[in-house]
């Protein structure tokens, strides 16, 4: 399977944030030259279609934090470095 590439365009973050706008800031695109997708919310699935992980970009809706874009799991979250 081709992987795939979940880009958070900062570009459309801070535009939004400039403007009040509310464009979508992610972009998922497939490294075989599949088409360009933008989204609010990405969900990452198993090869069964579980969901696994999801991407939310929520700039009305913010973690208390102030994030306006994270990623949630249910899975155990292993750093890498």
């Amino acid at each position: 399977m081709a992987k795939t590439v979940v880009h958070i365009n900062q570009h459309v973050l801070r535009r939004n944030r400039k403007t009040g706008e509310r464009e979508p800031a992610l972009t998922c695109k497939r490294k075989s030259g599949g088409r360009v997708t933008r989204a609010h919310q990405v969900a990452i699935v198993d090869e069964d279609g579980r969901e696994v992980a999801r991407v939310v970009y929520s700039p009305d809706r913010p973690l208390n934090c102030g994030a306006v874009c994270w990623i949630e799991s249910d899975l155990a979250v292993v750093p890498l470095a």
